[in-house]
């Protein structure tokens, strides 16, 4: 299946329930890719013009849609942002495939 990877940042009001109510955030991000049929493959707290980072397992681009239209209808993150991963092995079959 392929993989998405998925970046945002947080927003203020969400930064602050935060430390008003600590949270793993990795279990959240969890239930709702599993919601939307996917499957969280890990999650991270990055530093520099994200937040955080999701690597994301769906059957399609398109299966990802409703989980990132529930991410960002919650107000809780901003520039979600996501890219579709190729293993080694895609891409070297993407290169034979081009070589014919």
């Amino acid at each position: 299946m392929p993989l998405f990877i998925v970046t945002g940042c947080y927003s203020t009001t969400a930064a602050k329930g935060m430390i008003a109510d600590p949270s793993d955030r990795e279990v959240a991000a969890q239930a709702i890719m599993e919601a939307a049929g996917g499957k969280l493959h890990s999650f991270y707290v990055t530093t520099g013009e994200t937040d955080w980072m999701a690597i994301t397992e769906f059957d399609d681009g398109a299966d990802l849609v409703p989980a990132l239209l529930v991410i960002g209808a919650s107000g809780a993150v901003s520039n979600v942002k996501t890219v579709r991963a190729y293993t080694g092995a895609e891409f070297k079959a993407a290169q034979e495939k081009a070589g014919k």
